[in-house]
């Protein structure tokens, strides 16, 4: 597998990453079994770039990685991420970014990753109560201390990136990156390009919708959480199916699965973007990683910019309710 660099601190990773959170929540059922040996199959792929966040589960996902990972921690880039608060029962979300409760939410995630360090810290989604000067500052005394090798952010703006890097050196963003959501093109990777700061890309496969899998909303399990999202509901449903077929057709004519073909679009948008896909199953695993090496000629990206130009997505990313917490 392939090596990129994040940023300019010394961060190097996987050119394919895997995305953890649908392991514990979210995506159905959990499968504990099959999702241990999907992180074993990862690493045997020599995909090492492992990302999780306190808010999956909540808690369950980190842990889940720390029995995974014992005895053999110094194998993996290990990424986790603080600031989406889920209490109550149901869960209620809210989002945190004091000095205190960075300290205090690395603390537990280092107990349950059953780790020292993390190597790569996000700031899950920008508090705008709290001045980004402030949570990276105690994000940077964690660096300090040798408790997290590596800094980012999710879903921060532009000008919050450049803020952020000013207080200490941000090596990755983590937003949704995708054939149909294109947002970062709009500033935020001329940005990060400019600051020479890495982008990891997360539902590189548009939560699963540019696989093709997904037929009618009966695909999904009773519990899914995309039965909840816009562009799995009503007319964006049925549009969006159209935009997947067009993607379909094309990876059929590279011998490739709409799949496949996606991740190498990722892929192709530069050495610096790394795309975490996530799955709990070793065949989705297994189809991804043959991405990385899918060569797309230029022809090929005329061909796909053509039928997924920018902003060709039906519906929102989220709900309304969630769509406040992006680019601040």
């Amino acid at each position: 597998m392939e090596k990129r660099k994040l940023g300019r601190q010394g961060l190097e990773v996987s050119a394919l990453g895997l995305g953890c959170m649908g392991m514990s929540e979210f995506y159905g059922s959990a499968d504990e079994k099959e999702s241990l040996a999907t992180l074993d199959r990862s690493l045997e792929l020599g995909i090492t770039f492992l990302d999780t966040a306190d808010a999956y589960g909540p808690f369950a996902n980190e842990e889940l990685l720390g029995r995974a990972l014992k005895g053999r921690r110094d194998k993996v880039i290990l990424a986790t991420k603080f600031g989406l608060k889920r209490t109550g029962n149901p869960p209620q979300r809210s989002i945190e970014g004091s000095p205190a409760y960075v300290r205090s939410a690395c603390e537990a995630s280092l107990k349950r990753l059953g780790t020292d360090h993390i190597d790569l810290y996000y700031q899950h989604r920008v508090d705008a109560r709290v001045p980004i000067e402030d949570t990276v500052g105690a994000m940077a005394q964690l660096v300090k201390e040798g408790k997290v090798k590596y800094l980012g952010l999710s879903e921060a703006a532009p000008a919050t990136i450049r803020r952020a890097h000013a207080v200490h050196p941000i090596s990755a963003l983590q937003s949704e990156y995708s054939l149909w959501s294109r947002e970062p093109e709009d500033g935020v990777l001329a940005a990060l390009r400019e600051l020479g700061i890495g982008f990891v890309a997360y539902s590189p496969l548009g939560r699963g919708f540019l696989t093709g899998k997904f037929k009618t909303i009966d695909d999904l399990e009773p519990d899914d959480y995309r039965r909840f999202s816009p562009r799995f509901q009503g007319d964006n449903f049925r549009k969006n199916l159209a935009l997947v077929d067009k993607i379909t057709e094309l990876a059929k004519v590279k011998s490739v699965t709409s799949s496949q073909l996606a991740l190498a679009w990722v892929l192709s948008r530069g050495k610096d973007i790394v795309p975490i896909p996530g799955t709990k199953r070793r065949r989705y695993l297994e189809e991804n990683a043959a991405a990385a090496d899918i060569v797309l000629a230029a022809d090929d990206l005329a061909r796909i910019e053509d039928a997924a130009p920018q902003g060709s997505a039906a519906g929102q990313r989220y709900p309304e309710a969630a769509m406040g917490s992006l680019n601040l």
